[in-house]
């Protein structure tokens, strides 16, 4: 399959390629940084700037699209920056007719009881809460959207090692849908390298059309 991934040097990014790529896909990273990007002789780096007038021509021709957009999470104005550019996206894909686009969200608007979602529960962290919330806000314009081909993945509250979790690849998850998976009486966690595959494997299969869905260490 000829898949893109935007995004490609971030932390879930830099994962999905080469999870892709050592599927045999013809990838195409697209990245600002592209000295950064996973190299392989089926991978292509690519410079985009997602909010550039040229950026729905990019998105032509493949048959899925990963968007791993995320303008940093130390960025002062990341919840203005992650509503623009992920609205550019969007509508290029829309523009380009991508048959797929799986969007990688934050576990943020994942539930953790009837009405309560994760970015608003007491002690949800201020420092991330912006870029959660224009994550969540995006999901809620998406969902009732058929203009476009969307798919939006939430990952689990502890992501690899840095979220308390673990970097070891098992190759194998759990799926969910709009709840936060729990671990017994804590919240779940993956590994970024089966974040990979579970995007992969959707990816692959357009599994999730029209839906938002969650995963975690099985």
């Amino acid at each position: 399959m000829k898949i893109a991934v935007i995004g490609a040097t971030g932390y879930v990014g830099n994962a999905v390629v080469q999870e892709l790529a050592g599927r045999g896909h013809e990838v195409t990273a697209f990245a600002r940084n592209t000295d950064k990007v996973f190299q392989a002789q089926n991978v292509a780096a690519v410079s985009v700037d997602v909010n550039a007038a040229d950026f729905t021509d990019k998105l032509a021709g493949f048959d899925a699209v990963v968007s791993a957009f995320n303008p940093g999470w130390t960025n002062p104005n990341i919840g203005a920056d992650f509503t623009r550019g992920a609205n550019s996206i969007v509508e290029a894909a829309k523009a380009a007719q991508v048959p797929y686009l799986l969007i990688v969200g934050g576990a943020g608007s994942l539930y953790v009881a009837p009405d309560l979602q994760v970015v608003d529960t007491p002690d949800f962290p201020k420092a991330i809460y912006d870029g959660a919330n224009a994550a969540r806000h995006l999901l809620t314009a998406l969902l009732p959207r058929r203009d476009v081909n969307w798919s939006f993945v939430s990952p689990p509250a502890r992501l690899g090692a840095d979220g308390g979790f673990s970097e070891d690849k098992t190759g194998k998850y759990r799926l969910g849908k709009d709840d936060l998976l729990m671990d017994g009486e804590i919240p779940a966690g993956i590994s970024v390298a089966d974040l990979a595959v579970a995007i992969a494997d959707d990816a692959e299969n357009k599994a999730h059309l029209f839906e938002r869905f969650t995963v975690a260490a099985a």
